[in-house]
This record gives structure tokens, sequence and C-alpha cells, in this order.
């Protein structure tokens, strides 16, 4: 349930790159920007929906660690559901960019929630695998939003732009999994923090009869643990004490750096084809191919997410990432640009799925929520400027 509601989150962070075309086409806005903050350049549209991430990330995201994770990331589904719609219906350059920066918030918000929790409800031995399953689901979204992208945006059905009906049809999902969500339970380890200890149970009761329940076969009695402390006030100074100080820098420095190469290349894909002589319908299909990788590269990486340390899969597909993006910034026949964009989607999702695990596993679960959001939002700026 997880992986189906954040694959609308997926759906609408990508189709940055697949209605850039339709909106340079309309008229709205054009392929360079003529200064930093000029307004009318495609980046512009790219850097706000970055700038919202880091706003949800860091500001906005903290709220999951006092309200819940469930409560955060339905309604943050709400939000970015809402502005994405009104956000269709905008006619203006300013005004698409105001409302995809709320978009940006509301995703924000609900990414660095997504990895918490996941970590919260997984076992530590099957984390990795969990989290390529999961980033599977919600990369299909890339490819569906490439192929509903290449038969809308050349097109305007019933006169409305093809980039407008590629947002709303994503929209319309995205609030029947709203719903879906709901039943989701909340995270036992935060309930417990928080003192909720008989809430806390009843989850856990409740999933271990649904297990017996479907296995047929009971489950060996938990062995004895210490009482989980109570939450305690968590500030930023502590991210800077002696205990994480120099995981919280390697994590930033990390995050400024993997998202240029991450989102640099997925949001700017088919405007790049088109850059190199492919016309836009050719450009969306290429695009398409290429996204179809998406989803395919984590379910690979299940077959050795739990067998190699995951800091060695993370700096062995970064290295992957960088050889395949030089390689194919030199490419012009249209098979080899095709070919090495799915290599570079594979070595990217590879990537993606194992530092969100990796860094959610780096702090303590009553400070977890905040710790990702610091280190995560980070990376939000650095695509900011990917889009100039």
């Amino acid at each position: 349930m997880v992986a189906l509601a954040a694959w609308f989150e997926i759906y609408d962070v990508f189709f940055t790159a697949y209605i850039g075309p339709g909106l340079v086409r309309s008229g709205i806005f054009t392929t360079s920007t003529s200064h930093f903050f000029g307004f009318a350049g495609l980046g512009a549209f790219v850097a706000a929906m970055f700038a919202g991430l880091f706003v949800g990330t860091l500001v906005f995201g903290q709220l999951a660690d006092r309200f819940g994770r469930r409560v955060v990331f339905t309604g943050a589904l709400l939000w970015y559901t809402a502005a994405a719609a009104l956000l269709a219906c905008q006619h203006s350059a300013e005004w698409i960019i105001f409302f995809r920066f709320l978009t940006g918030i509301g995703a924000g918000a609900e990414i660095v929630t997504i990895d918490s929790y996941t970590t919260e409800v997984v076992p530590a031995n099957s984390r990795g695998r969990s989290f390529a399953f999961l980033q599977a689901i919600q990369l299909s979204a890339v490819p569906t939003v490439a192929l509903v992208a290449w038969w809308f945006v050349p097109t305007a059905p019933l006169g409305f732009d093809g980039w407008r009906w590629v947002i709303w049809i994503g929209c319309l999902g995205a609030v029947a999994v709203w719903f879906i969500r709901l039943g989701l339970p909340e995270s036992p380890r935060w309930l417990a923090q928080r003192g909720r200890i008989a809430e806390a149970d009843a989850i856990v009761s409740r999933l271990e009869h649904e297990i017996v329940a479907r296995t047929g076969t009971s489950l060996s009695e938990p062995e004895p643990h210490p009482p989980v402390a109570q939450e305690q006030k968590v500030n930023f100074a502590e991210l800077w004490q002696s205990q994480y100080r120099g995981r919280t820098i390697m994590m930033l420095v990390f995050n400024f750096f993997q998202s240029i190469g991450y989102y640099g290349f997925a949001s700017w894909i088919p405007t790049l084809l088109i850059a190199k002589g492919i016309n836009v319908t050719h450009s969306l299909l290429y695009s398409f191919v290429i996204a179809i990788a998406n989803p395919i590269g984590p379910l690979l990486s299940m077959s050795f997410a739990e067998r190699i340390e995951r800091k060695w899969i993370v700096v062995g597909s970064a290295s992957a990432m960088a050889v395949i993006g030089i390689i194919f910034s030199k490419q012009e026949d249209a098979a080899l640009i095709v070919a090495l964009g799915v290599a570079m989607a594979l070595a990217s999702n590879c990537l993606t799925f194992s530092y969100r695990a990796y860094q959610a596993e780096l702090f303590a679960t009553r400070m977890r929520r905040r710790a990702i959001g610091v280190v995560y939002s980070i990376s939000r700026i650095s695509a900011m400027f990917s889009g100039s």
C-alpha cells in the first residue's frame, strides 16, 4: 500500500521531464533561460519542483516525528494532488512555477516519511530487498508517465494541451489511493517512543495474527528485549554531536552530488534528445523505452541487495553512472543513445534504493525522520541547479 501510493508521487516528480517539450511547444516556456533567476525558461519549472521538495523535506517533513508517519504521508498525498490539479489549469509561467513549488512541498514531506516508515516496519535482514521492491513498484510510474506523455503531449484532446492531461490523469489515481492508504497502520516503533505502548502492541499483534493465518505456522516467542525508551526531545544540534557528526556530513555531501547525476539526467532526457535533432514524438518514444528500465533495476537488485554491503552497492552504482553519463553525452546514434539511457536508468535506480535503506539505518528511530529530512534536503538544492 505504501508503494502504491508512492507510485503517484513518482509520477508527479517525473512528469517534469516528459511534459517539458509540451510546455515549450505551447509557448509558456523556452528551452533556455535568459538569466539565472528568469521564469521564462524550462529550467525554472524544473527548479521550482526541487525548491518545493527542499522545503517539504527540511521543514514540513518534521511533522512526521511529531504527529506520526501515517498522518503526514496521507496528508502530503492529498496536498500535492490538489496542487498538481491546479497547476494543470494555469496559463502563465509564473503561476505554473508557483503551483509546481507547492506540489514539491507535499512530495518532499512524503518521500522521506515513506523511508522512515519502511525502515521501522521491515526487519533489518530483509530491508534492502524491501526497499528494492518498494522502489520497483514506485518506478513503474516512470514508463507509465512517459507512455502517457508520448500519447498526449503532441496532441490537444478536447481543446486542452496534452501536457495538462498528463497531470490530470495522475491526479485522479492519487485521490483513489489516498483512501487505500488510510488502511495502513501507524509505525509501532514511533508509537512506542511516544509512550503509546498499548497501541503499538495492538498493531504488532494484528500483524502477527495475519501472518499466522496466511502461513498456517505459529510464530516463535520473541526474544526478551529492553523496554523502548520513550521519545526525548530532538533538536538540530544533536546531528552535529560526536555520535552523528561524521555520518551527517557524509550524507550531506553524498546527497548534494547524487541528485545532480540522477535528476540531471531524468529531468532533461526528452529535451536532450530534441537537442540532438530528434523530433518531439520520437524523443518521447525513446524516453519511454529508456523509462521502462526504471522498475527493472530495483527488481534485478533484489537478487544481491542483502548479499553485498549497502555502501558498496552505492559506490559501484554511482561509479557506473559517471562512466555511462560521459559516454552518453558524446553519442549521436539513436540506438546507442537508447541503450546507454537504459544502462543509466538501471544504474541510477540501483543507487537510489541502496542509499535510501542505508541512510535510514544510520539514525535512531526517535530522530530518523528529522535526520533524513536534513541530509536529504541538500539534494533538492543541487537538483535545483541541475535545472538551470
